[in-house]
């Protein structure tokens, strides 16, 4: 299949909603269900595994929100860390938070110390995705360089966090997963020279929609 563009995938996200009237909010539980679906293949044969899911400010840490939701009903209870104050969340991402909260997961607004990501099965990182458009600095640095020092085995959410989604450069780091779950279709940044290194194995999920 072709992959596509950051831009490309935005008009074709734009077109669900806008054409076929496909709530934003469903095409977000459609990719975060696809991810819990894949992280539990992933982790099918450890019993009470143990899963860290590591989520930033926008649509890529709310799909990391529902992939959280429904490991709930499968019976794990992930760890939840946001890499930003609540009251930043907005919109989907936001409102699936919320449920979270109501099914009393905690959040934790915080980066997941060493220890944390040392013991988890499976570190998921939902911190940035294809809308990413500049370095990565302070908090969120300090979060991915931990990521790749201490997590055993990572699974990475529509692409790495600091991977550019068109050229597959490194926007000062970028996580280093063994697992990337990408949405709808592949990012040409995923094929770029020296990509796999940060991507690992490629999985592409469908979330709703027929368009290529």
């Amino acid at each position: 299949m072709t992959a596509i563009t950051a831009r490309q995938m935005k008009a074709i996200d734009q077109a669900a909603v806008e054409r076929l009237g496909i709530p934003s909010a469903v095409l977000m539980e459609n990719a975060g269900r696809g991810a819990a679906e894949a992280i539990l293949k992933t982790l099918r044969r450890i019993e009470d595994p143990k899963v860290v899911i590591v989520c930033g400010p926008g649509n890529n840490g709310g799909d990391g929100f529902v992939a959280a939701r429904h490991l709930m009903i499968r019976g794990i209870r992930p760890k939840v860390f946001v890499l930003t104050d609540e009251a930043a969340l907005k919109g989907d991402a936001a409102m699936n938070a919320r449920i979270l909260k109501n099914l009393k997961l905690p959040l934790t607004f915080d980066r997941p110390a060493p220890s944390v990501l040392k013991n988890a099965d499976l570190v998921v990182d939902a911190v940035f995705g294809i809308g990413l458009g500049r370095g990565i600095t302070g908090a969120m640095k300090d979060a991915i360089e931990r990521i790749n020092a201490h997590a055993r085995r990572v699974m990475a959410l529509d692409i790495p966090s600091g991977l550019d989604a068109d050229t597959g450069a490194v926007r000062g780091i970028c996580v280093k997963a063994q697992v990337t779950v990408t949405f709808h279709q592949e990012k040409k940044g995923l094929r770029a020279p020296g990509a796999r290194r940060y991507t690992g194995r490629i999985v592409t999920v469908p979330i709703g929609f027929p368009f290529k």
